[in-house]
């Protein structure tokens, strides 16, 4: 079943950019939202774990003052592709990143865990079996924005 939507899903594409005008800025009219994840949000004092390691990453990073790196964190989330600010407070971030493409939507959470001294990190695809990655890597570029990340 994979393979099909993988083959359906290339074939998509390559019809898109056949498209007068086609081309990435087309292909943002196929808009994959998928449904909203219930885990969302912090429970018990933490974000949930991942569903599955091929569609989501999780870390966490130690930091001296959790509140100030997760404020210190909000433009280069800001500056990440495609991200639209769903939800913002003192110890909670959360936003949208759209993929240029077909318009996957992948929830990006950050919490500032004040009493383990660490961010919380999590970014899971809504849809489909694999991210192919993107998740993990739009964690680690957050992690290089951190003050001595």
């Amino acid at each position: 079943m994979a393979r099909a939507q993988s083959c359906l899903l290339g074939l998509l594409a390559a019809l898109l950019l056949l498209l007068p005008g086609g081309g990435p800025a087309s292909a943002s009219l196929l808009h994959l939202t998928g449904p909203l994840p219930a885990e969302l949000g912090v429970r018990q004092g933490h974000l949930a774990a991942c569903p599955s390691p091929a569609h989501c990453a999780r870390e966490e990073w130690p930091v001296s003052d959790p509140a100030r790196a997760l404020a210190s964190l909000l433009p280069a989330v800001l500056a990440l592709e495609g991200v639209e600010l769903v939800e913002t407070g003192d110890d909670y971030i959360h936003a949208t990143a759209t993929s240029r493409l077909f318009g996957f939507v992948d929830d990006l959470e950050l919490h500032a865990d004040a009493g383990s001294g660490v961010i919380e990190a999590r970014s899971v695809s809504r849809l489909g079996d694999s991210d192919l990655g993107v998740n993990a890597r739009r964690l680690a570029t957050l992690r290089r924005s951190l003050p001595g990340g």
